[in-house]
């Protein structure tokens, strides 16, 4: 089959026509293109297809297997999903990016090779950012310069890592790679920026409320979980992973509990959800790595589907402020509706999408022995529950009225909407449609057991009960408006502060060093002078031809130097 046809490019090869397309016909090129390219991936047979020969390298742009199949049928769902939300949209620039994003995504998961994961991996970052820039906005600008520096790091170090371990083994292939290098430390390291690892996460909050109202949808659902998806690739059963995963599933709740942007908010529970996944690598058993595919699927929806709430809410009232929201339940109930299904969802509600992906990776923890890493990951799911799947829904549609009265979302936007509440209802309901596509075989498993029913219950009842006593005291942090600089305040504050007094004291060095070099050569041109001025023994032994040589040297010295 030819490489042309492989569906990442045709991602590309539609980016590339859109803009000679009339505005409806670029809409209808969103919504027709993830489904000829996931048509076109389902033909292929599990192994390599697409291999291309380039200056003695072999690279693979479709490695099948049913890790990265189940990658890519759901990039493909989303890619889809998301274009119907956005079908109002008219904007090129947005229609452009969007398509050449989940084009490349779908190309690092179905990358054989590191060289072709480095390609695809810039090119997400660098189709990205215009998601962000289409907002058109100073703001908008200078966090997605920010994003853009952070996204491109990323693809340095995964460069230079896959250089350095070429070096060392004499291979390319994209595999199970572990922590014995400098370069797969910084393949590693690359991947845990675009998995937004704990310190390395700010830029995920920055970007994605920063976004466009549908470009914020888009985000969601590739860069995270392609980098996801790359770490269970080369670093499964990496115990490290372990306690980095349980780490992100807690850190975010206080951020996402005292944060007024409800944007924020779910980009603060994005982390959250991340690290089961990554917890879920770290073990690296079969059916922890199962439950990191099952829950990223179901993520990139449930997460898609909030997301979708809340730019609907946005779109229509021009706010996603918590402190300036309340009652949209009485003009926006279909909205409402699924965000309720995205909420019950995230919380792993037992018959949502949430419950069956989650307890995959609970499981895992406890038969494995990492029984304070299971208690940490049932806190996290208290948490999120709090502040994802109650403040949300709680603080948009139910909370204090704030006299808004907008109009319910568009019908594309309601369409979508329902299609992912249903896909979030149907896996909750029907499992095994989910765990038929998961890499490794699950024998006899069942998510609705007893206990994990009732420990599932008991966790969400307790949390509900929390919140509501909170508010009531008033202990909950209030919705008011504020910026939450999380660990950003290293570099929003700290490095800011200190910037200038380093200026200053480059400049003082830099001034005094020039003043110095100036001294010095005065002084030797004075020596030369001396000894070389009519009479003198050196003007007695040089040509005039020489001495000319000498003093042009000696002057472009001191214009360079006066010049530095």
């Amino acid at each position: 089959m030819s490489t042309l046809l492989a569906p990442p490019f045709i991602y590309l090869f539609a980016a590339l026509l859109c803009p000679l397309l009339a505005p409806r016909w670029r809409a209808l090129l969103l919504l027709g293109t993830p489904f000829v390219a996931l048509a076109m991936l389902l033909t292929y047979s599990m192994g390599n297809h697409a291999v291309v020969s380039v200056v003695g390298f072999d690279l693979t742009f479709v490695r099948v297997d049913k890790l990265s199949l189940i990658f890519g049928i759901i990039f493909s769902i989303a890619a889809f999903l998301s274009g119907l939300y956005a079908w109002h949209v008219r904007d090129t620039v947005q229609q452009v990016a969007t398509l050449a994003y989940a084009g490349s995504a779908i190309g690092g998961v179905l990358a054989g090779d590191l060289i072709t994961l480095f390609l695809w991996w810039e090119g997400t970052a660098l189709a990205s950012v215009f998601l962000i820039w289409a907002r058109r906005t100073p703001a908008a600008y200078s966090t997605g310069m920010r994003y853009l520096i952070v996204q491109v790091l990323s693809g340095v170090l995964l460069l230079a890592g896959l250089l350095l371990h070429y070096q060392d083994t004499g291979s390319i292939a994209f595999g199970s790679l572990g922590l014995v290098s400098l370069g797969t430390w910084l393949i590693f390291l690359s991947f845990g920026i675009k998995c937004a690892f704990p310190f390395l996460h700010n830029w995920l909050q920055d970007a994605y409320p920063a976004a466009t109202v549908t470009g914020t949808v888009v985000l969601s659902a590739f860069t995270t979980k392609m980098a996801v998806y790359a770490l269970a690739r080369g670093y499964a059963g990496t115990e490290i992973l372990i306690y980095i995963g349980a780490a992100m599933t807690l850190f975010p709740i206080f951020f996402a509990e005292i944060e007024n942007d409800l944007r924020r908010v779910l980009a603060y529970s994005l982390n959250n959800q991340l690290g089961f996944m990554v917890v879920g690598i770290g073990i690296g058993t079969e059916m922890s790595l199962n439950g990191t595919a099952a829950h990223a699927f179901c993520h990139i929806l449930y997460k898609s589907l909030l997301f979708m709430s809340v730019g609907a809410v946005l779109y229509r009232t021009g706010t996603s402020k918590a402190s300036e929201l309340g009652g949209l339940y009485k003009t926006m109930p279909v909205t409402m509706i699924c965000c309720l299904v995205g909420a019950a969802s995230i919380s792993a509600f037992p018959l949502f999408s949430g419950f069956v992906s989650k307890s995959l990776i609970l499981d895992a923890s406890a038969s494995n022995g990492y029984y304070v890493v299971w208690m940490a990951l049932l806190i996290a799911s208290a948490g999120v529950m709090s502040h994802s799947g109650i403040k949300i829904p709680y603080f948009t549609f139910f909370a204090h009225d704030s006299g808004k009265r907008p109009a319910e979302a568009p019908i594309h936007m309601r369409v979508a909407m329902i299609i992912t509440a249903a896909l979030c209802v149907i896996i909750g309901v029907f499992p095994g449609l989910l765990y038929s596509l998961l890499p490794y075989e699950l024998v006899d498993y069942k998510p609705y057991t007893v206990d994990h029913v009732l420990v599932q219950f008991q966790l969400l009842i307790f949390a509900l009960l929390a919140f509501v006593f909170l508010m009531k005291t008033g202990v909950h942090p209030p919705e008011v408006r504020a910026t939450n600089v999380d660990t950003d305040v290293v570099y929003r504050k700290f490095i800011p502060s200190i910037f200038p007094m380093i200026s200053r004291a480059v400049i003082s060095a830099n001034k005094g060093a020039r003043t110095a070099a100036l001294s010095l050569l005065g002084s030797g041109l004075g020596v030369v002078e001396r000894i070389s001025r009519p009479g003198a023994p050196l003007a007695r032994g040089w040509s005039v031809a020489s001495m000319m040589f000498v003093v042009i040297v000696l002057m472009c010295v001191l214009l360079l130097a006066n010049l530095w």
